[in-house]
């Protein structure tokens, strides 16, 4: 591997030898097929198989071709090889898993970001009920209410419903951008009873309402998605369950590197 500007490749020339084809016309044949492959999908090809500056071969004294290639071409590459052959084999298993190790890590930042936003929201809340509390609210049910109202234009028992939960908590259900929204109106509404100095149980309904209804101003201003229509994504503990199986999986030792034994080189 070498690194250009911060950017990883290898020379095609390697990679030829790491496949074992014996000449070079046999192997930019896959990389032609590979070429196609990559401008087919949308990509750039030059982005990703960018000729390399074009050597005189001392043995015959002709030009010798190559190419820059990035980790997605060499990909290709084994895609479009002879699966015949054992390196190239092992080459597409190889990416095949890698690929799919990439999505896990990608899968397993999104639940992560959802649970600890999770955690966020409860912990805002009891430190909201307890600022409602020293603001003589008493009636946390109404308090509440009184804040769906605001961000959802119903109740907590109407959005349960309307989005068919059943038993389930509405947040335990909701995703990041839902949580989100909800996190920032929490702190929002335990500053504004505080700056108020609030000291009636329908003047903290209030804030509540109307520090939720202007969150949900903003969200339709800039055209996001109202949180009565984002569907329930599962439940945060089967979140939960898939993180630890996703970061026991990825962090085995037995996933896979194609490597030359004689010369070091590893994808």
């Amino acid at each position: 591997m070498n690194v250009e500007n911060g950017v990883e490749f290898w020379y095609a020339r390697d990679i030829m030898n790491l496949f074992w084809y014996q000449t070079w016309q046999k192997f930019k044949d896959s990389i032609e097929r590979a070429k196609t492959a990559c401008e087919m999908s949308g990509n750039i090809v030059l982005e990703h198989f960018l000729p390399a500056p074009v050597k005189t071969s001392w043995a015959s004294g002709r030009p010798s071709e190559n190419y820059k290639l990035t980790r997605y071409a060499c990909y290709l590459i084994a895609q479009n090889g002879d699966p015949r052959k054992k390196e190239i084999a092992e080459a597409q298993s190889y990416f095949a898993i890698q690929t799919r190790r990439s999505e896990l890590h990608q899968q397993l930042e999104q639940d992560k970001m959802r649970i600890q936003i999770r955690k966020e929201v409860v912990d805002q809340n009891k430190k909201l009920f307890k600022t409602a509390e020293e603001h003589w609210v008493s009636n946390f049910w109404r308090f509440n209410d009184a804040g769906y109202k605001g961000l959802y234009g119903m109740r907590n028992k109407e959005i349960i419903e309307h989005k068919n939960l059943w038993k389930d908590a509405l947040l335990d259900r909701s995703d990041s951008t839902e949580l989100a929204a909800n996190l920032f109106r929490i702190t929002q509404t335990q500053d504004k009873l505080k700056q108020d100095d609030v000291s009636t149980q329908k003047d903290a309904e209030q804030v509540h309402f109307i520090v939720w209804g202007k969150v949900r101003k903003a969200i339709k201003d800039i055209g996001g998605v109202m949180p009565e229509s984002i569907p329930p994504t599962e439940h945060i503990k089967e979140v939960k369950k898939r993180v630890k199986k996703t970061e026991k999986l990825i962090h085995k030792d037995n996933w896979p590197a194609i490597s030359d034994t004689k010369e070091g080189n590893q994808f």
